[in-house]
């Protein structure tokens, strides 16, 4: 299959406060809503950031909004966001719900050894929460814009003693199990989500890892309301499973980040581990329709490698992923980065990023 080259259109430049000026080291995900605002999570924060245009190609009026208003959290610990899209008047966002190792600081042999054997648990990554949004403002509980009489509430996927119902129900899985059980960290092939797509109720999850024989998986649910606050998985499956399995070939890759062109899920694929490698943005058709499991390949037609991304090493990595409208075209495909080279960065506290041509 031949690739098309990628073709830059331009930036836009993302200003954030100057008190929230480490934001623009660790962003994760990003979505544009309908109203025009662009919303931005941090791998780093319990928080999401709302950007608001003030000049063309330029988004200021930075306001942050404390995730711990609208959702009971654990403590301080980081929800490590890394998706956020927006569908039927909510804004939804999930955390990777993944263990990490400690890192080699570099300066005392013997601790750095100690520290490579500890794995963590942050109680906050295991989010999978929607908040009602209106006016470019988050809520607790709002009324529906067309129903009064309907509620909106903000809600999260029924937290566990280990996890979420999701970890929990994943735990049996004849793929997935092993690497919740044990559990593997992430950046070494263990279980981490990266990617969120939501159509209604339905919700996609693209996971960096693990990558099964070169083969990148995205869970699908269904959920519904259990009670005010409180999501529950509905029964989607063969034999009564509350999720399905999707597997793609996207080139020994895992999925870093998902957005919605139609019905057609755009998917942003980078490497599983701790390195530098290319990052490729691939189109999967059908995904929509798929009564069960399935299983694509590239040579199908459902499958296409779109384009490479310009690649540095250890810097400029790809994160957060939307459409935008740009420069005559309808729908570019917007990239913001985590750890940003210093030539993206002015004065301090805001960071351009990258809007490429997608096409039809």
């Amino acid at each position: 299959m031949i690739m098309s080259e990628s073709f830059l259109l331009g930036r836009l430049l993302l200003q954030f406060n100057s008190e929230a000026a480490d934001i623009i080291a660790d962003l994760s995900a990003v979505a544009l809503t309908p109203d025009g605002n662009l919303w931005l999570g941090s791998d780093e924060t319990t928080s999401i950031e709302r950007l608001s245009p003030v000049a063309p190609h330029v988004f200021g009026k930075h306001q942050r909004f404390a995730i711990a208003d609208f959702l009971e959290l654990s403590g301080e610990g980081e929800i490590d966001i890394e998706g956020i899209d927006f569908s039927n008047n909510y804004l939804w966002l999930v955390g990777s719900h993944s263990t990490k190792r400690k890192k080699a600081k570099g300066k005392d042999a013997d601790k750095d050894i100690e520290r490579l054997a500890q794995i963590e648990t942050d109680v906050n990554r295991y989010l999978l929460a929607r908040i009602p949004i209106k006016d470019g403002i988050l809520h607790k509980s709002i009324s529906h814009p067309d129903n009064p009489e309907i509620q909106l509430t903000a809600g999260c996927l029924q937290r566990t003693e280990t996890g979420s119902l999701l970890t929990d129900v994943l735990k049996n899985d004849s793929h997935l199990g092993l690497y919740l059980s044990v559990p593997i960290p992430s950046k070494e092939n263990g279980f981490d989500i990266e990617g969120l797509a939501v159509k209604g109720d339905r919700i996609f999850l693209g996971l960096r890892g693990p990558v099964l024989r070169g083969w990148a998986i995205i869970l699908e649910l269904e959920i519904e309301e259990a009670k005010a606050g409180v999501l529950k998985l509905k029964e989607i499956g063969k034999g009564g499973k509350s999720y399905k399995k999707h597997f793609v070939d996207l080139s020994g890759l895992g999925v870093r980040e998902f957005c919605w062109h139609g019905e057609d899920l755009i998917a942003l694929a980078g490497p599983t581990m701790t390195v530098s490698g290319e990052m490729t943005v691939f189109r999967l058709r059908g995904i929509l329709g798929r009564e069960g499991d399935s299983i694509t390949g590239q040579n199908g037609g459902d499958l296409e490698a779109l384009f490479d991304l310009p690649f540095k090493v250890g810097t400029d990595n790809a994160e957060g992923l939307s459409l935008f409208p740009y420069l005559g075209e309808e729908k570019a495909l917007l990239v913001a980065c985590d750890s940003p080279d210093a030539s993206r960065i002015m004065e301090g506290n805001a960071v351009f990023a990258d809007l490429f041509r997608l096409g039809s």
